[in-house]
């Protein structure tokens, strides 16, 4: 596949950064690419315990000559770190007899400054073995991990049927089994560190020195940080992920779905960047020598900000539709293991209005399937048990309201309503109630007075 050799030299030093931080070397980072001194990609590796600086050189070119590697050599002894030091050489091409036997004598003589040396070919078993696939022109991003679909200790219905818990008049027991369709959505985990210092003839104005974790939707289209909850959904989880098998999670589910990630670890990292800028840049007031305020506006440059790493992980959602009666309830939610958000609701919602949310009152009415607020439901007269005002039959009884599944409840209550006696319709009827306690009154007061007057 010839995608290597189609890039460009600034390309291929991109390609080899995604690289590097895929197999697991730390604090990764390009280093200025105007008078770069030999050194393209700078890195960190801990090796027993002890932490050393890595220099890199990225030859885009069909043969790399001994001259390259000498000047890594130098280069790596003049870079400033705090421990040992060793360097890299990574070409697109191949080296030539110098090159590979002035390395090999480095190693012989235990050179302070040892270096390898990555080819072409070594390059494309490197991108194979961490799960980089050349695609289109570019390496994009594969992974084969995701965070848990369902909490293995119970059922895959069992948030639902948790949400259907506060729903007064039904058990769930009484629960159809829903459909369960589970789309594991591509995410990126990104740690940068931000350091900057702004300073005016006055001195140093402002400081920033922050370390930031947030998640990236990864789906093809720009880049979108993820919620707070989201974001924590996934760094509280990502040592607890599992092999992404569709197969056995077709087994668990009625539909799988996987989306692949949109851009290359670079692209992701980029976008990271500008973002941390946009975030950490400030409006800052000062006193100058002639005590004449100033305004200033501090924005960190791309230096100033070091992408620690780029952990990318599949983060599954899970879309459940639970049918009943005339209606249909969607519940969705972002999931690792037993941890969840939820991403939309549709149990919790009145299907009259538009109140929602799980700080409201709710009850199902079985003769439709609807779940409904305060408002929205009555206790039906015949039966006493709930329905909605949106399917109840209703009549008015002389003075009040009656609610029926149907008209059949309905007759049956008006044959029962004409044969009740005066005082049981009063009880139907609160203000009939009332008119018959004063008529009872006056009777009673009629008779006292008659005997008064005896």
């Amino acid at each position: 596949m010839p995608v290597l050799d189609d890039l460009s030299g600034f390309e291929f030093e991109d390609v080899m950064e995604d690289v590097f931080r895929n197999l697991g070397y730390e604090n990764v980072r390009q280093a200025e690419r105007t008078a770069d001194e030999g050194r393209d990609v700078l890195m960190e590796e801990v090796v027993d315990g002890t932490r050393r600086g890595v220099v890199v050189e990225c030859k885009h070119t069909e043969s790399v000559g001994r001259p390259v590697v000498q000047k890594l050599h130098s280069a790596i002894a003049t870079f400033e770190f705090d421990g040992p030091k060793r360097g890299m050489v990574a070409t697109t091409g191949r080296f030539t007899g110098p090159a590979v036997e002035y390395a090999e004598r480095l190693r012989r003589n235990d050179d302070p400054y040892p270096i390898e040396l990555i080819d072409g070919e070594d390059l494309r078993e490197i991108a194979d073995e961490i799960g980089l696939d050349l695609y289109n022109g570019r390496i994009e991003i594969l992974c084969d991990e995701t965070l848990r679909p369902f909490d293995p200790a119970t059922s895959v219905a069992a948030p639902v049927e948790e949400a259907f818990q506060d729903i007064d008049n039904i058990e769930s027991a009484d629960l159809p089994a829903p459909h369960s369709r589970v789309t594991f959505r591509p995410v990126v985990a990104v740690t940068a560190d931000t350091n900057a210092v702004f300073e005016t003839s006055v001195g140093v104005i402002h400081r920033v020195n922050d370390r930031s974790r947030f998640v990236v939707h990864a789906e093809r289209g720009r880049p979108e940080a993820a919620s707070g909850d989201v974001s924590n959904l996934v760094t509280e989880n990502l040592h607890a992920t599992v092999e992404l098998d569709a197969d056995r999670f077709e087994d668990q589910f009625d539909a799988v779905e996987e989306r692949r990630f949109g851009q290359t670890q670079t692209e992701y990292k980029d976008w990271a960047v500008d973002r941390l800028r946009d975030h950490h840049t400030t409006t800052v007031s000062y006193t100058g020598d002639n005590n004449v305020t100033y305004t200033k506006t501090c924005e960190p440059k791309r230096s100033d900000v070091s992408v620690q790493s780029i952990e990318p992980v599949y983060l599954p959602q899970v879309r459940h539709t639970t049918d009943l009666g005339e209606y249909t309830y969607p519940y969705e939610y972002f999931i690792a293991g037993p941890s969840r958000v939820t991403s939309e609701d549709g149990i919790h919602r009145c299907v009259h209005c538009d109140t929602a949310g799980t700080d409201e009152d709710y009850t199902y009415c079985a003769n439709c399937g609807s779940v409904n607020c305060d408002s929205h439901i009555r206790t039906e007269r015949l039966e006493g048990t709930p329905v909605c005002t949106g399917c109840a039959v209703t009549e008015r009884f002389a003075f009040k309201t009656k609610y029926f599944y149907d008209a059949e409840n309905r007759d049956a209550f008006r044959e029962e309503y004409e044969a009740m006696p005066f005082y049981e319709k009063a009880m139907e009827n609160t203000p009939l109630a009332v008119g018959a306690v004063a008529v009872v009154v006056l009777v009673l007061l009629g008779v006292l007075l008659s005997i008064g007057g005896l």
